[in-house]
């Protein structure tokens, strides 16, 4: 018996208006998404930064459903009120730390988060221009794009005092992830929620909170290779039909993985987030070295290890720092050695706040 499943398709919808300035691309803000706000809300800022953490989606058996924020590590937006851009439009101005992305607010993460929420608060008064900070490579398997949406979105809220919810902050950063990977909130979730978050529906879309225990130490060791994974060729190789086996382990794998994030054993979160029937079996050959790497992890002490996201960076977990340490450094040689590729080990902790306003000007 098998068990069929379809990705869902883009749910955005953006209408575009031409510019009546030749600096930068501008768009309406006439998102898909409802209006949640009948009156227009007042600025409380004139301009605000926010932040946006990593991620580490799928935890294994948790494909689409279930997704981690990483501390210190993630993207910046600076928004401000621009007099020059025309009212309820919104423009990119600068983009630093990525050649590859688009000024384009139709085509940027950030600019169609940005539009969604615009939309969402009914914002037709002022025009908004955006700066966008990457600091994370694109196609690494840490949610680059999800941190860009998650930024964007929770700037363009706050400058209007935050009103929109996080569940609403998702919906729109789904706007953007729908664009540019596929409709999936296990990335934009925890960006914007921080923590563990499991997508328990997406029609309707329902978020639950996993909190990890504040009194337990876990650690993400996180391995990235100089070796670029696009989120959908990555999805394009997952299977169509799944046995009913596999089926039944993963659904008892990904369970088990949540108690363990509840009760914050450290040990049964890494067992279980290492055995994925499904997708990484089909990844894993597609990312150079990837199944050295995993083995390279566990015999230096990791509790578990498996792609993040679609990848190619690869993600063992542990509740030592120092043991961290240790199994970054003999994943970086196994990378190496079974797949010729150079990469950059770090251990993070879980970011517990998701994104969040770091600097503002009142109005």
């Amino acid at each position: 018996m098998a068990v069929s499943y379809n990705l869902q398709t883009s749910l955005s919808h953006i209408s575009i208006f031409p510019s009546t300035t030749k600096r930068q691309p501008i768009f309406r803000c006439r998102a898909s998404l409802p209006t949640i706000v009948s009156t227009e809300p007042d600025l409380v800022f004139t301009s605000v930064k926010s932040f946006a953490p990593a991620t580490v989606a799928n935890l294994g058996p948790g494909f689409d459903f279930l997704g981690a924020a990483v501390d210190g590590l993630g993207d910046f937006v600076s928004l401000r009120v621009d007099s020059s851009v025309r009212p309820g439009h919104v423009s990119i101005s600068e983009i630093s730390g990525s050649s590859k992305l688009s000024p384009n607010p139709f085509f940027n993460c950030a600019g169609i988060a940005a539009i969604a929420t615009m939309k969402m608060l009914n914002i037709r008064s002022v025009g908004l221009s955006l700066k966008l900070e990457k600091g994370l490579p694109l196609g690494s398997g840490l949610g680059s794009s999800a941190a860009s949406a998650a930024a964007a979105a929770v700037a363009v809220n706050e400058l209007f005092g935050g009103i929109l919810g996080a569940d609403q902050l998702v919906l729109a950063g789904l706007e953007s992830e729908a664009k540019v990977s596929g409709y999936h909130a296990d990335n934009i979730a925890p960006a914007i929620m921080g923590g563990f978050v499991l997508i328990k529906s997406y029609q309707p879309l329902e978020l639950k909170p996993l909190i990890f225990p504040e009194n337990k130490q876990l650690f993400f060791v996180l391995v990235s290779p100089e070796f670029e994974a696009p989120t959908k060729k990555m999805r394009a190789a997952l299977p169509t039909e799944i046995g009913m086996p596999h089926h039944v382990w993963n659904c008892s794998q990904a369970g088990a993985l949540v108690a363990s994030v509840l009760e914050g054993d450290v040990e049964g979160l890494g067992k279980a987030l290492s055995s994925d029937k499904i997708v990484e079996p089909k990844r894993a050959p597609l990312i150079p070295g990837m199944e050295g790497v995993k083995k390279a992890a566990m015999a230096a002490g990791a509790f578990g290890c498996t792609i993040s996201g679609a990848g190619p960076t690869a993600v063992a977990v542990t509740d030592d720092e120092e043991r961290g340490k240790v199994i970054g450094d003999a994943m970086v040689k196994a990378f190496m050695k079974e797949g010729n590729l150079k990469s950059v080990a770090m251990v993070k902790r879980l970011d517990r706040v998701g994104a969040r306003l770091i600097d503002s000007v009142p109005r």
